[in-house]
């Protein structure tokens, strides 16, 4: 009874089966796989519109080449010439300006080259002003005349004192330092003497220089202090 029942449902088996799509008939992508597909592409799609913006902006140059060509073959040669004019001197303009601009870097540079310079050769001026004034005292200590009677002491003193001024005066010979020519018969020079007086004299001149006050002193080319002086009218 088993095997018979068997038989006659293998017919039925048979006659069911399953149902094949069309091959003509596709299925609709669900939006779900749209969505993975976005997501797994975003580069592909970012790399797309940047070729596209890319290639606008190369379009916009050439048809502004395009436009520009077209009006310059719309022009006639007389409004050629007058753009062209027009153009050389907005040119020349441009290089004058430059130009100016660059002569005024460079006095700006040399300006202050020279400055630094001075600030250097000039670094002890105001030093050196301070000492004249000890070198005025040495210098009136040591010509004082010392009378026989005088003890060795005092003499011993005024020896100081010379070999003082000596040395102060190899220190200013060092930084270039000297004093002004002044001597007698020498004629008055308004940049390195000041006339505090004028006498007559038979031995020099009018306008030559009768004797020194005061001396002068000059740090290399620049002048410490005028040389006071006696002037015969």
């Amino acid at each position: 009874m088993s095997n018979s029942t068997n038989k006659n449902e293998q017919p039925e088996n048979k006659g069911e089966q399953a149902e094949i799509p069309v091959s003509g008939e596709q299925q609709a992508p669900s939006p779900d796989l749209k969505a993975e597909e976005q997501c797994a592409n975003p580069a592909e799609q970012q790399d797309t519109e940047t070729g596209r913006d890319e290639s606008a902006e190369v379009s916009e140059p050439e048809n502004g080449e395009v436009l520009a060509n077209q009006e310059m073959e719309m022009m006639s040669p007389d409004q050629v010439l007058v753009e062209l004019t027009k153009t050389r001197a907005e040119a020349s303009k441009l290089k004058d300006g430059y130009l100016r601009a660059k002569a005024d870097v460079e006095n700006i540079q040399r300006r202050s080259q020279n400055e630094i310079t001075s600030a250097r050769k000039y670094a002890v001026e105001g030093f050196a002003r301070e000492l004249l004034s000890v070198a005025d005292s040495l210098d009136q200590a040591v010509k004082v005349e010392i009378d026989d009677s005088a003890s060795e002491a005092v003499e011993k003193m005024q020896e100081g004192l010379a070999l003082t001024l000596k040395q102060l005066e190899s220190v200013f010979d060092r930084f270039d330092i000297s004093s002004v020519e002044a001597d007698q018969g020498i004629p008055f020079n308004p940049e390195y003497h000041q006339a505090i007086s004028m006498i007559d004299s038979k031995d020099v001149k009018s306008g030559e220089i009768v004797s020194v006050m005061q001396k002068g002193f000059v740090l290399k080319d620049r002048l410490l202090r005028p040389a006071m002086v006696v002037i015969a009218n």
